[in-house]
Parts: structure tokens; sequence; C-alpha cells
């Protein structure tokens, strides 16, 4: 499958129209035509329905789609990489959970790139069980993910930060007052939770019962939006601190007791080979680890083993 192909593909795919994809990739409308047809007969399957004005993707058309762009944006990445000079060029992909410690990532970079400006990043935004189906499949370099994740796979880097879990409610609804919420002021609220899968697991030990007997009418996968629900009096949103600005509105954050904060860390494939400029992102960021007044209290969290690096 030429990589040429799955470009022109993904044009008639956007233009909804061989006649104004072909336009915009200023090649004749037939020419685009046979090229789809050979990229239709290299995969053995029929990626559209074809109308008098508009053309339909099938099922095998979709899967391709959602993957096409991927492809083309790993092998982009991969060229950039592989291109790389004394000037160092090259690509960061980073995949982050919604979390206030990504300035902590945000100051590594900035460093970085001072050194070597021609050096790019590129961010993706979802939770941990996005961000981790992206490192799986190479398509990111790192991921920040809030604890608990599954480490097995992975080497890490703890940043020595903790995410503060509490909820975002009404400041006049039944728990806006108050200045902690604990396991049984929850049990008959409705909740829009994490669809994190891990996450929910936390919760239930905190809870000490399955999360199943609380009245969740939702779940989220970014803040933002479950906070507007929040604020039309939906329901309750079990979230992190730090995330969503509660001053002057009419929500507040109100924190879990007893307490419960989750460490954060920079994790990647396990084994894997990262490029130079990847190598340099993890020592700069070791640096601001370094840094961090955090450093100072290290005691206060659960430690684990770095994986092949070493703080200098």
């Amino acid at each position: 499958m030429e990589l040429r192909l799955i470009e022109y593909f993904l044009a008639v795919v956007e233009q909804q129209s061989i006649t104004k994809a072909a336009d915009k990739l200023h090649i004749s409308q037939p020419a685009l035509s046979k090229q789809i047809k050979l990229l239709e007969e290299s995969l053995n399957v029929k990626l559209f329905h074809r109308g008098n004005r508009q053309i339909h993707l099938t099922s095998e058309g979709r899967y391709l789609a959602s993957k096409g762009k991927d492809i083309l944006d790993l092998v982009s990445k991969t060229t950039n990489n592989l291109q790389a000079h004394s000037d160092l060029v090259g690509e960061i992909s980073i995949g982050a959970g919604e979390t206030k410690s990504i300035k902590l990532i945000a100051k590594a970079i900035n460093h970085l790139r001072a050194a070597f400006p021609l050096i790019t990043i590129k961010l993706y935004s979802g939770n941990a069980d996005d961000v981790i189906e992206k490192l799986d499949n190479g398509l990111i370099d790192f991921a920040l993910t809030i604890d608990p994740v599954n480490k097995q796979h992975y080497s890490f880097i703890p940043l020595m930060t903790t995410d503060l879990w509490g909820i975002i409610t009404k400041r006049n609804s039944t728990l806006g007052k108050k200045e902690e919420i604990t396991s049984s002021d929850l049990l008959n609220e409705p909740l829009l939770i994490s669809s994190q899968s891990l996450v929910q697991n936390n919760l239930s030990e905190w809870l000490g019962l399955n999360i199943n007997h609380l009245n969740i009418v939702g779940t989220y996968n970014l803040l933002y939006n479950a906070a507007q629900l929040t604020s039309q009096n939906t329901a309750h949103t079990l979230c992190i601190d730090g995330i969503i600005n509660t001053e002057n509105s009419d929500i507040i954050f109100i924190p879990l007791y007893p307490e419960v904060r989750v460490p954060l860390n920079v994790i990647w494939k396990k084994n894997g080979q990262l490029s130079k400029p990847c190598e340099l992102f993890l020592d700069y960021l070791a640096n601001e680890i370094k840094k961090t007044d955090s450093l100072k209290k290290l005691s206060d969290y659960v430690l684990f083993p770095i994986v092949n690096r070493e703080f200098r």
C-alpha cells in the first residue's frame, strides 16, 4: 500500500467528492479515480459507495480513514527523526491527561527548544486509556499519566508531584457548603466520573465498595464539558483539582476525605528505541524535576525505580 494512495484517499474523504479532491490535489478527476481504484485493488476491499453527487465510506473505508492519518503522521515523524543532523531536527510527541503538572513538561520543552530550536513538539490530549493506546501503537513517544497506571510494560520517570482528587459541584448544591467530601456524602448524589478504567478502580478502593453502588449518571474523558454539566446542576463531577478555574463562578472544587492524592509519571515503551530528541527530552525533564521544591519531600511519595535513565 503506497503512502501516496493513502494521501489521495484521505483527500477524497475530506472533500466527500472525487472531483473536489482532484482540484485540491491538482490532478485530473480520472487520474484520481484510477488511483483510488488501485488502492481498493491492492487492499482487496471496497472503500466507497459511489452515488450521483456524493460518495460514502464503506465500513472498510471508515476504518482506513480512522487509521490513515496516524499512518502518515508516524511515517513523517520517523522520517524527520532519521534525517536528524548536527542541528538536531526531530519531533517529540507527548500524550497527556488533564493535569496541572503539564507545567513541568512545558518547562523542560522550553529549555530543550532554546538549545535545539529545530526540534518540534506534538501534543495529544486524552485520558490515560487514550494516550496509552497511542503509546502502544507507536503513535506517540511519551505519555503523561496520573496513577493508577500499569507500569509493567513501560519505562517511566515519576514527576514527584501529585494530583488531588475531589468533586466539582454547584456552590448552592447539597454538597457545596462542605469543606471536604466523604464516601457517605456521595452515596445518593448524581455523579459524573472519569471513563478511565483504572481511575474507577482506585475510587472503588477509596469508597470501600463497588463504584456501581453510586448514582453514576454519566462519564467523561476530558473535564471541561463535564464541568459545564455540573454548572447546569446535572450532577457533581469527581475529578482532580487545578484543571477547572472555579474562582468567581457558580461551581467549586471540594477535596475528598480521607485525602486522595495520586502521583504522576512520564512513561514510554520499555525496550523501545528512542530518537535522539526524545533522549534529550528525558534529560531536560530530569533536570527540571531536580530543580522542583517537591524533591525536598521525597519521603512523602511512593517512589518507583527509573528504568534505563539516570538523573544528571
